[in-house]
């Protein structure tokens, strides 16, 4: 497998941080909000994919300021 270089590491940690979060997120919305139907899979990949789309970007761009205020907070450099 080819690694990619280290600059792709805030955007890999993005894309997968998101798919992570936003899988387990979406399912548990979409069960409390419709329970189990016959159509919830269709209903959780439409909700999965449009938080994806939406949360990856804000993941990008908010991770750095999340960071730096983590880092404030827990007195670390």
């Amino acid at each position: 497998m080819t690694k990619l270089s280290k600059n792709r590491f805030h955007l890999v940690f993005s894309l997968l941080m998101g798919a992570m979060m936003i899988f387990v997120m979406t399912f548990v919305i979409t069960l409390i909000n419709v329970g189990v139907p016959a159509d919830f899979i269709g209903r959780w990949m439409r909700a999965f994919l449009i938080a994806y789309v939406v949360g990856v970007p804000v993941i990008y761009f908010l991770a750095p300021t999340a960071r730096k205020m983590t880092a404030k907070i827990v007195h670390m450099p």
